[in-house]
Parts: C-alpha cells; structure tokens; sequence
C-alpha cells in the first residue's frame, strides 16, 4: 500500500521548526516498495510511484497525490485497505474479460493470484495551523484528506470509492529533538464487491536533527481494523531527510509490520523540490 501517506505525518512534525512560507509551491517524485503476505498463503508486492503537487500558503498546507501503481499478488489484498472479502469476478487474478479486452491484468493461477498496473487513488490532503507557539515551539494542525476511488477495482488496484478523513496532530520541540503524533478517523467507501467499515488511526513518533541538511526520525502507526476477514494494521517506520540546498530535499525511510493488516517490510525514498 502506499507508504507515503503515513510518511508525510512524521514529515509535517520532522520540520516543526521551519513553518510554511506563504505562496510556495512544490513537487514531489518518489517510488515505494511494500511486500506482505497479510494472512494469506500469498505475497503480495505492490509499488507505487506517486507524484505530488504542494502548495502552502499562510497556516494552510494543500498537497495532491497522483500515484501509478503496480500490484502481484493475491485479489484479496487491496492497496491502502490490506485484507478484504473481495468479491468481485474481474478482480485481480479473476479477470478473464480484462484479459480478452487488452486489459493490463494477468492471471497466474486459477485461485485469484495475479498482477496488474495503473492509476492508483488520487488523494488530495489540506491542513491547517491551528496554532504554533515559537516559544515552546509548540504546535496543532488539524487536517482533511480525500481518497478518489480512481483506481480500477476491476484490476485489483483499489475499491473504486471514495474515502473521507478527518485528522488532528501535535508537535513539540525540544532542542534538537521532535516528539510528535496525532489521531485521525477515516469514513470508508463501499462497494458492490467489498465492505469496508469507518475506522480511526493514531501515530507517535519523535524525530532528531543532526545539523541543519539532516535528521533521523522514527514512529509508529496503527490503525483499527476496517474489513470483515481483515485486520488492524501495526507498523514501525524509520526516516531520513536530507536537505540537497535550500530547495531539494531527498527523503527515505524503511518500515516493517506487526500484523497482518501491514505489510512485513517496505521501502522508499522521494525528492521534494520547492520552488
């Protein structure tokens, strides 16, 4: 699933001492890795290669992620959702109408394993300063996030609904060190073929600044389960950011799960370019 969504929190509260400048645009590139087997007799690979655009302006934040993914693997595990009850006959692995239209999907068994590749769900994100205090270094953004269901459900690269989030995250300075984390909650789309129940998720982590181009941080998030036949998810991310000048920035992390309802490790790593 795609990693940079849970990222881009430990990130917000990384740079907690460089607030956003007003009117500044950016763009995001980078590639994800994630490999599990999710309680199934399957693994399942998916990488993404999503692109972002950014705005900050004043206390607001506006971010839109347009992700290509690729997935391998068993029709029950969806990207951002993890284990389902997928019923749907041209799902991946099942679809033998995709297969005599031209379509991208390829069956390898007759089980419901195969592979398939395309657009991925566009995410658009905005938050807000609700408060920052430069004494104590101190401060709250409340965020909104919307998933459109424009990945394909026929080829197994997501539920083809649309998601709706509220969430709220906390930061503190403290010399060189970060502490951050937050709460959110997530209204889930259903569809025909697989129901999906609303759930909540928090994170926690701390992050710490070697000098002023690098920093190391790392942090932990959960999220409730949110499928029949599915499970919570439980991972651990660590990161590294590195400031190439005043307007590059390269960022990697690695991650591994602690449930069934993550991955058992991943990867990846992104340039943010501002202008």
């Amino acid at each position: 699933m795609i990693r940079m969504r849970t990222l881009s929190l430990g990130l917000l509260a990384a740079f907690v001492a460089m607030p956003a400048l007003a009117g500044t645009p950016s763009l995001t590139a980078g590639a994800d890795y994630t490999s599990g087997k999710y309680g199934t007799d399957t693994t399942t690979d998916i990488w993404s290669v999503p692109l972002t655009f950014g705005y900050d302006t004043g206390k607001w934040r506006f971010k839109l992620t347009v992700p290509y993914i690729h997935i391998s693997g068993t029709g029950d595990v969806v990207p951002g959702v993890g284990k389902v009850k997928n019923g749907n006959p041209l799902g991946l692995g099942r679809g033998k109408g995709l297969l005599g239209n031209g379509g991208t999907t390829t069956s390898t068994t007759q089980t419901g394993s195969g592979s398939a590749s395309g657009l991925g769900d566009v995410v658009a994100q905005a938050s807000y300063n609700l408060f920052y205090d430069q004494t104590d270094r101190f401060g709250m953004d409340l965020g909104a996030k919307v998933k459109f269901g424009t990945a394909d459900e026929n080829k197994g690269l997501g539920t083809g609904k649309n998601d709706y989030g509220l969430n709220l995250d906390a930061y503190k300075g403290i010399g060189n060190w970060t502490v951050f984390g937050g709460v959110g909650y997530m209204n889930y789309g259903s569809s025909q073929y697989i129901k999906l129940k609303n759930g909540a998720n928090a994170n926690v982590g701390t992050s710490y600044r070697f000098s002023k181009a690098n920093s190391l941080g790392a942090y932990y998030y959960y999220r409730e389960r949110i499928a029949d036949g599915g499970y919570a998810q439980k991972e651990l991310t660590g990161y590294w950011n590195h400031n190439l000048d005043d307007n590059l920035r390269l960022q990697a992390y690695v991650m591994t799960g602690f449930s069934d309802g993550s991955p058992d490790w991943g990867g990846g790593a992104s340039l943010r370019y501002t202008f």
